[in-house]
């Protein structure tokens, strides 16, 4: 942003000079060979002057970056000034008119023929060609109305030293109404490129969506893993910047994590087509089609800020059973977490219909970190024989990775093994899960057993 900043304002700055000492030697020029169009080729010159200096302290002001009065930006303020450029040209033209018809009427003598005003035309011609692309090309690459504005100024300040020169050289023929003509060839063009300006200018101050901006943004954000609509999408220009605002749906079964990620993949894919974009993204959860049961009620109890475990979900045909461990404090008294309870079955029910069968198991939730040590060696080898005895029916094999640690609840076992990569989750987890509670049942100190069954030969 600040070497666009400073582009635009190097490049209207060359304008001030250029447009100050072109229109001096027009006027000066017409004034003394009585040529109307040139005078009139001058006034607009200077005009472009006043636009040029206005263009030059705009562009110093829109690119300060938002603050606590202006949210979006101080970009439209080259809106205002492009619409107020054209109100001068508008001004400019009539009183161009009304001298030009005048002149026709009253048959006004012609201009005194002068080569100095040909070739000062030239010269005018080839500087304000060399201006306008200039301008044109800054103005396209910074999103300028103001240098855009600038552009067309000298684009019609060409057009119009062509008609002049073209009405210089029929009053030189001997047709008096050749210069007069000339001049009111000068205002239609300031007018019609006015117009052609004025409607795109008032269109931004509008905030009329940017031309394919809003079906491309659409698009973009749709292609973001994660993203399952987008019911609504509003896209505006304030200065050279892109404000998206997107309301977005997502699956509500993702965590918050997630969804912030899809949120920075969006903006980051968005501002590969707009560099200059600003996302506003409003995520909006809501389920899917797939959504399963046990995800649902997951849903649900999250909602509730309630940790639950171990969901298991039966269909009986005619009803659906829902089978759930909830986690609660410890120390709670149980009338309390009997009412915790009975309100998530309520919720589970207003989900799911009165019919839903709703079962829930109360447990202790686990402290975060419970205070504990690695246990001495003799006693982790001891435990480690003991899981190696447990696995000798060979589904479950090389008991290894045997951790033992004492905590104020009890002894914690934690214990990698291989299994056939070919069983089934069910049929490992079955598996091992009897190895635990034998082991649990072998050492009554042992709280809880964690296992880790894996294929032989994994990362």
């Amino acid at each position: 942003m600040t070497n666009y900043a400073s582009t635009k304002s190097r490049v209207a700055a060359v304008s001030v000079l250029a447009s100050a000492s072109m229109a001096a030697a027009k006027f000066a020029i017409g004034i003394a060979i009585g040529s109307l169009a040139l005078i009139s080729e001058a006034l607009h010159s200077s005009i472009d002057l006043v636009a040029t200096i206005i263009t030059w302290l705009v562009v110093r002001v829109s690119d300060r970056p938002a603050d606590d009065a202006h949210h979006y930006g101080h970009g439209k303020i080259e809106s205002l000034s492009a619409l107020g450029v054209i109100a001068l040209l508008y001004v400019l033209a009539g009183g161009i008119l009304v001298e030009a018809t005048s002149r026709l009427r009253e048959g006004a003598p012609p201009p005194a023929f002068s080569w100095l005003a040909f070739g000062i035309l030239g010269v005018d011609i080839v500087v304000n060609s060399w201006r306008a692309w200039a301008l044109h090309r800054t103005a396209v690459a910074t999103k300028s109305q103001a240098l855009a504005a600038d552009a067309l100024h000298f684009s019609s300040d060409v057009l119009g030293s062509f008609a002049v020169i073209a009405g210089l050289s029929l009053s030189a023929m001997g047709f008096q109404w050749g210069d007069a003509a000339a001049a009111i060839g000068v205002a239609v063009m300031i007018s019609i490129l006015g117009l052609r300006l004025g409607r795109s200018t008032i269109q931004t101050l509008l905030d009329r969506a940017p031309e394919g901006v809003s079906e491309k943004a659409r698009d973009v954000i749709s292609a973001v893993p994660g993203v399952v609509g987008i019911p609504r999408l509003r896209a505006r220009m304030v200065g050279p910047t892109h404000f998206i605002d997107a309301l977005v749906e997502v699956p509500r079964t993702y965590p918050i994590d997630r969804i912030d990620e899809i949120k920075r993949r969006a903006d980051e894919a968005l501002k590969q087509v707009y560099d200059d974009a600003d996302l506003t993204f409003t995520a909006v959860p809501v389920a899917r089609d797939n959504e399963t049961v046990c995800e649902r009620v997951m849903v649900i109890a999250r909602n509730s800020g309630l940790a639950i475990h171990h969901v298991t979900v039966h269909d009986l045909g005619c009803k659906i059973t829902v089978s759930i461990d909830l986690e609660v404090d410890g120390n709670m008294p149980l009338i309390e977490a009997h009412d915790i309870a009975h309100e998530l079955e309520r919720h589970i029910r207003d989900d799911f219909g009165t019919d839903v069968e709703v079962e829930t198991h109360i447990e202790p939730l686990e402290p975060e970190m419970p205070h504990g040590s690695d246990a001495v060696p003799q006693r982790t080898e001891e435990i480690r024989t003991a899981l190696v005895k447990l696995a000798s029916d060979g589904v479950i094999y090389n008991v290894h990775n045997v951790r033992v640690r004492d905590t104020e609840a009890g002894e914690i076992v934690n214990f990698h093994c291989y299994a056939d990569p070919s069983l089934s989750v069910i049929a490992v987890h079955e598996h091992v899960d009897r190895m635990e509670r034998r082991l649990r049942r072998d050492f009554p100190t042992v709280k809880r057993v964690i296992s880790h069954a894996e294929p032989p030969n994994a990362d």
